[in-house]
C-alpha cells in the first residue's frame, strides 16, 4: 500500500474509534450519569462553548469569507446593541439594570394627592437602602408631556420601601415622573412612568425659544450653547428688580439644581453643577445633550428662603452651527 492509502486508512480508523467512543458517552453521559436534559449544559462545557464561540469570531475576523460573512455581521450587531444600551439617556425607561418603578397612586386632576411608588431591585423586592445624592436619596420630578408643567419634589421613604410625596397635577393629560436615584450597591438610575390625569386635555405648544426667564421679581438669563456630543457649559445669572443677586442660598447642596428635558421623547439628561463658593449672580452647569432639537432647562434656585423655578427653551446646535439659534429671544 503506498503513502496516500496508508494515510487514508489511519484516518478512517480514528474516526471509527472516535464516532464509537462518542456514541457511548451520548448514551451513559460523563461518568455514567443520566444524559442531561435538552437545553442544558455543565459548567464544563459551557465554557467549551463559550471557548468555540470566541475562537469562531477571532476566525472569522481574521477570514470573513470563511465564515460567509456572520461573523463580521455578528461582531457588530454586538457593537451596535452595547453602543445604543450606553447611548440611551435617562428617564425613557421604566426598568433598567434589574431595578424598576412602580406607581402606585391613580392620580386626580386639579388637587393635592399623596403619590406613592416603589423601586423593586434585581430580586423583585421593595429597594429600602439608597445613596444620598445632592442632599437627598430621591429626586422626584414630574413634568406635563408638553414641558410646560414641573415640580421637582423630595418624598419620604417608608420602611417596606414605599416613597410618598404630596403634589397636584395642575390640569388634565399626560404627564411623565422620573425617579433620580442611587441605590446602595448599584449605579445612579433615572427610570421614568407615564401618568394620566383624567379631563378635557387641551395640549400646549412647546414654549418660545428664550434666552432670558422671569419669575416674580426675578429675571434669569442664560449664556451659553447646547453642542451635541460634547460636555457643553451653561451660565445663569440671576437678578432681582434689575439688581444682581449675590446671597442665593444653598439648595441640593449647591446653588442652584438644573434639570434638562429633550423635547418629544422627554429625554432626562445629564447636568452637572460647576462647584463655587460664590453665592450668585451667575450659576453655572455642564449638559450633555445626545442630539439636535429643542431642550426644556428648568432651573431650581433658592432665595430669601424660598426655592423659585426658571424654565428655558434652548435649541441644541451642531459644533459648526447647524440647526436654529437659540440667541432670537421670542420673550417669556
Amino acid at each position: 500500500m503506498n503513502a496516500a492509502g496508508k494515510l487514508g486508512a489511519y484516518v478512517l480508523g480514528l474516526a471509527v474509534v472516535f464516532g464509537g467512543a462518542l456514541g457511548v458517552g451520548q448514551v451513559t453521559g460523563p461518568g455514567g450519569d443520566a444524559p442531561a436534559e435538552r437545553g442544558s449544559a455543565s459548567p464544563a462545557a459551557a465554557g467549551h462553548a463559550e471557548t468555540a464561540v470566541a475562537d469562531h469570531a477571532e476566525t472569522a475576523a481574521a477570514d470573513p469569507a470563511d465564515s460567509g460573512g456572520h461573523g463580521t455581521d455578528d461582531a457588530h450587531q454586538a457593537t451596535t446593541t452595547t453602543t445604543t444600551k450606553a447611548d440611551t439617556p435617562g428617564g425613557l425607561q421604566v426598568s433598567q439594570n434589574g431595578y424598576t418603578l412602580s406607581l402606585l397612586t391613580t392620580p386626580v386632576t386639579g388637587r393635592p394627592i399623596d403619590l406613592t411608588f416603589r423601586v423593586t431591585g434585581p430580586d423583585q423586592r421593595p429597594v429600602t437602602a439608597y445613596k444620598v445624592e445632592h442632599d437627598k436619596k430621591m429626586h422626584f420630578i414630574v413634568v406635563s408631556r408638553d414641558l410646560t408643567s414641573f415640580q421637582h419634589v423630595h418624598p419620604e421613604l417608608a420602611a417596606d420601601g414605599t416613597w410618598k410625596t404630596r403634589l397636584t397635577l395642575p390640569a388634565p393629560g399626560a404627564y411623565r415622573a422620573f425617579a433620580d436615584f442611587v441605590p446602595e450597591g448599584g449605579e445612579k438610575l433615572t427610570l421614568g412612568a407615564d401618568l394620566q390625569a383624567a379631563g378635557d386635555y387641551q395640549p400646549q405648544p412647546l414654549p418660545h425659544v428664550s434666552r432670558t426667564a422671569t419669575v416674580g421679581d426675578y429675571t434669569v438669563n442664560l449664556a451659553g450653547n447646547l453642542v451635541p456630543g460634547q460636555s457643553s457649559k451653561l451660565t445663569l445669572t440671576v437678578s432681582k428688580n434689575g439688581k444682581p443677586v449675590t446671597d442665593l442660598q444653598p439648595y441640593l447642596g449647591a446653588y442652584g439644581h438644573l434639570v434638562a428635558l429633550r423635547a418629544g421623547d422627554l429625554a432626562y439628561l445629564h447636568v452637572h453643577p460647576e462647584e463655587s463658593e460664590q453665592a450668585g449672580p451667575e450659576i453655572t452647569f455642564y449638559a450633555e445633550v445626545p442630539s439636535v432639537g429643542n431642550y426644556r432647562l428648568f432651573l431650581d434656585f433658592q432665595h430669601d428662603d424660598q426655592v423659585r423655578t426658571a424654565s428655558f427653551t434652548v435649541p441644541a446646535t451642531l459644533a459648526d452651527g447647524h440647526a436654529p439659534s437659540a440667541t432670537h429671544d421670542h420673550g417669556h
